[in-house]
């Protein structure tokens, strides 16, 4: 199993990153505004310089077989989501649809979410208060690497063979 997932932006491009995972160096998609330490709901920022956990993650079922990991993977419905009401008693956790407050949809159009990692930022407690931002996710990459609202994503081939390498007691590090 990886222990530290490094993830640095590549030179002169705040949302394009490599993350170096034991021996390989993959490249990766990062938030439209870069690795940042001062993340805010919203912002398109992706932590920085946080020792981010795995949890447990999500697959489409309907798009593929269940990727190997000893994390928990959990089939994505089309009645799963994710609160992003800083607000709101659920935020930074999952829901079930149709949900009243400001929620992402789990099971979406395109394929970001086929393959999906809950990382633990903001998870325990929660900061509500400081609105620090929810839904940070290792997810796939849409073709050609463009940012994403602050996840780190990845192609599905190197998504795959990650998730089988990883544990809750992996750590991804993002260098700014």
């Amino acid at each position: 199993m990886l222990t530290t997932i490094e993830v640095r932006r590549k030179p002169g491009e705040s949302a394009r990153g490599v993350l170096i995972a034991g021996a390989r160096t993959l490249s990766c998609a990062l938030g439209r505004s870069g690795p940042s330490i001062f993340k805010r709901e919203g912002d398109g920022a992706t932590p920085a310089h946080a020792a981010m956990r795995p949890l447990w993650g999500y697959w489409r079922p309907d798009r593929g077989v269940r990727p190997r990991s000893i994390l928990p993977l959990h089939r994505i419905g089309p009645d799963d989501g994710w609160c992003d009401a800083p607000e709101h008693p659920s935020y930074n956790a999952p829901v079930r649809l149709p949900f009243a407050a400001s929620h992402e949809v789990m099971r979406r159009a395109d394929c970001l979410y086929d393959i999906c990692i809950v990382l633990d930022w903001n998870m325990a407690p929660r900061g509500r208060a400081r609105h620090r931002g929810s839904a940070i996710f290792l997810h796939m990459a849409k073709p050609g690497y463009p940012p994403t609202a602050g996840c780190i994503a990845l192609a599905r081939r190197d998504l795959e063979w990650l998730v089988a390498r990883i544990d809750r007691r992996s750590r991804f590090v993002v260098v700014r």
